[in-house]
């Protein structure tokens, strides 16, 4: 076995010598690409770039390896020579432990500075203060809809969405014990709770069911009370030194959410892009149809439409729309155009890369 197995080891040293050398000297190009940036100002992280650069190592992938797999070794390379360049912040729903700061570092890799806040309302103030150069807050769940919180601060913030992550979401039942003995509560975020409901009226129907600001501070009170469980990621349980109950305890296997970059940031075109406005119509009949068919008209296709109360007292809504392409896309420049002249309130909220999950 021996000798079968040292010149197989002998050429995996060889390589790893190889790709040592290669990630280095792709660390000094991007040191000198950082000093260019200084001299002309230019932002640090380009999303458009970023994607592009993952999307082309899917395409020129020969395999063995997976493209998701090498997709996340390229994330972490650049996210790496990125922070020779400069050292980015981002602020993100915390605390420690929750989806949010998991879809921080899909989207950013490791090598950031990462500010865990209380509120959505804090990632906002925090970003637009600077404090952080971006910020990731939920945006909507597949199963429990859109997150009101987020899409009420983006109608009136002056920062910009400049990307999307869509994370797969994979509940587990945890307890400081690993076993539910003794346990009285299981703790969760309400959407978390509502998005097992199902196996919960299966398995633990006369448990109490607390809602708690987010799963990871339900991840950190079972660590300090065994009475507790709590419906949290994998992510969280290893933070909070937690064991594993039951695995993938969400009643809908392909339950995601989506995560919004923000930051002051307007992301140029990547070539595979979706373009998010906020609208109100006015109080005129067929005034959304006439909104609609701008989109139509400029052969502009439409992947979300949902509409939310203006909050003033009246009866009137805001509509939150989602596009494919980017604003400087020539068909979706037209149809915007179009559009804003027929919309009683019309704001860009951001066009950005397209999730890679």
């Amino acid at each position: 076995m021996t000798d079968k197995l040292t010149p197989l080891r002998e050429q995996i040293d060889a390589i790893d010598a190889q790709i040592l050398d290669l990630l280095n000297q792709r660390a000094k190009v991007a040191q000198q690409v950082g000093h260019v940036k200084a001299e002309t100002n230019a932002p640090v992280f380009r999303p458009e770039r970023e994607a592009q650069v993952l999307r082309g190592v899917a395409e020129r992938n020969p395999g063995p390896m997976g493209d998701v797999e090498l997709q996340t070794i390229w994330r972490e390379i650049m996210s790496a020579c990125r922070s020779l360049e400069k050292r980015v912040t981002i602020a993100f729903l915390g605390p420690a432990g929750t989806y949010t700061e998991q879809a921080a570092y899909q989207q950013f890799g490791t090598a950031v500075d990462v500010l865990p806040c209380s509120s959505i309302d804090e990632v906002f103030r925090a970003t637009e203060a600077g404090t952080a150069e971006f910020g990731v807050v939920p945006v909507e769940n597949s199963t429990e809809g859109a997150i009101g919180r987020t899409l009420d601060l983006l109608l009136h913030t002056s920062l910009s969405i400049s990307g999307e992550v869509s994370l797969a979401v994979r509940h587990s039942l945890l307890s400081g014990t690993g076993n539910m003995d003794g346990v009285t509560a299981i703790c969760a975020h309400a959407q978390a709770l509502a998005q097992c409901q199902i196996w919960l009226n299966n398995n633990y129907p006369d448990i109490e069911r607390r809602a708690v600001s987010s799963n990871a501070e339900a991840a950190r009170m079972a660590r300090d009370d065994h009475t507790i469980a709590a419906i949290a990621g994998e992510r969280a349980g290893v933070r909070y030194g937690l064991g594993t109950v039951k695995a993938n305890i969400q009643d809908d296997p392909h339950n995601r959410t989506r995560f919004a970059v923000i930051g002051q940031l307007q992301a140029g075109r990547s070539g595979q892009d979706r373009t998010s406005l906020a609208l109100a119509a006015p109080h005129k009949a067929g005034s959304i149809y006439r909104l609609l068919g701008s989109l139509a008209r400029h052969n502009v296709s439409m992947t979300r439409f949902e509409s939310r109360p203006a909050r003033t007292g009246t009866w009137e809504y805001y509509f939150y729309v989602d596009v494919e392409g980017h604003v400087q896309d020539e068909g979706v420049a037209k149809a915007l155009e179009e559009l804003q002249s027929n919309a009683a309130f019309f704001k860009v909220l951001g066009s950005y890369p397209v999730s890679l999950n």
